[in-house]
């Protein structure tokens, strides 16, 4: 059954007002809003109800949205909010840092938006598979301190401090990051861990007198690599502050999700046309992480460097200023890509 005007628009009032309010919308406050009778929001509120995009909540006589209202108002109802320009202002700072990678801009503008929505913030990059070993360095702090840097093809930087133990020299470290990026420059960061076990410690071996305390700083530097360079998670317990997660097993049920990477790599986007940019939302069951979240997420793919962007917040979220965010970030990594293909 095909809505009519009317029924389309006590539809998005009762989904924004109680997305504002946390409130069961009452046909009062709706005859006041729409000036009609009592008689004739009731009777909507009757056809709406039926035909399951509200339902009654069981505290008070109001109505609330169900999933299938959220859909329908996300899908036909909603317009995405314009940005304030303090908003603007924060992530525009971050884009115009030209000493960021684009990798840590995206990350850094999703942790804003993360705070600016009191909702939890997602960025995955691409598998460590798909990044190659494009240079790896050792910077000395000190006699007894140095800093493994980590470098890829996708522009993708990872460091790591070491102390160094007693009786180990930082130039046999700097000499096996030389044998290093001689020999394994190219290969994907995955498979690096077994290329230094079967090719680099046999020479380092015959060449570095600690050999075995060397070998360990760039095993441990390249693992921390492939765990942590492609999933960055921010604002875990935002989504906990929001009225919806008061359930102990609920919010226990979540906070495991967010802990297992597995869970989180589920968020990854596959658009099925391929099309970067392009906002996609998925409420309740649809997000395959959890029936009690809603996920709006998007792909980005910029000279080569691919990854998911995601928000996730509670079904009665601000979906047309989450959707005003992303698309703000997603129209920002598109001037770069423009940008560098003038330049």
């Amino acid at each position: 059954m095909k809505l009519e005007t009317r029924q389309k628009e006590l539809l998005k009032e009762i989904v924004e007002n109680y997305i504002k309010t946390v409130k069961p919308v009452g046909s009062n406050s709706l005859c006041k809003k729409f000036k009609c009778s009592s008689a004739t929001i009731r009777n909507e509120m009757a056809i709406l109800e039926n035909l399951g995009y509200i339902e009654k909540n069981h505290i008070s006589s109001g109505r609330i949205p169900s999933e299938k209202g959220y859909k329908y108002y996300v899908e036909n109802l909603m317009k995405p909010k314009e940005l304030t320009g303090e908003d603007v202002l924060k992530l525009q700072t971050i884009f115009n840092n030209k000493g960021l990678q684009l990798s840590d801009a995206i990350t850094k503008c999703m942790e804003i938006i993360s705070d600016l929505t009191n909702y939890t913030s997602v960025v995955l990059g691409k598998s460590s598979n798909e990044n190659l070993l494009k240079q790896v360095s050792i910077i000395p702090i000190d006699n007894l301190k140095v800093v493994a840097l980590v470098c890829t093809d996708k522009g993708i930087v990872e460091s790591k401090q070491f102390f160094l133990p007693p009786n180990t020299e930082i130039h046999e470290v700097v000499k096996t990051s030389e044998i290093i990026n001689k020999m394994l420059i190219g290969t994907p960061i995955n498979e690096i861990s077994e290329r230094l076990e079967y090719e680099i410690k046999p020479i380092i071996s015959k060449q570095v007198n600690q050999y075995e305390t060397v070998y360990n700083i760039f095993y441990d530097a390249f693992k921390d690599f492939v765990n942590n360079s492609n999933v960055h998670v921010s604002g875990k317990a935002k989504i906990f502050e929001q009225p919806e997660y008061n359930n102990a097993n609920d919010i226990k049920r979540l906070v495991n999700k967010f802990e297992d990477e597995t869970y989180i790599k589920k968020i990854e986007e596959n658009n099925d046309n391929g099309k970067a940019d392009r906002i996609n939302i998925y409420i309740g069951d649809e997000s395959e992480f959890d029936e009690n979240v809603t996920i709006i997420k998007s792909k980005y793919n910029i000279n080569g460097e691919e990854g998911t962007i995601a928000i996730i917040g509670p079904k009665r979220m601000e979906y047309d200023r989450v959707v005003g965010l992303l698309n703000y970030i997603n129209k920002e990594i598109n001037s770069i890509e423009k940008r560098d293909d003038h330049e």
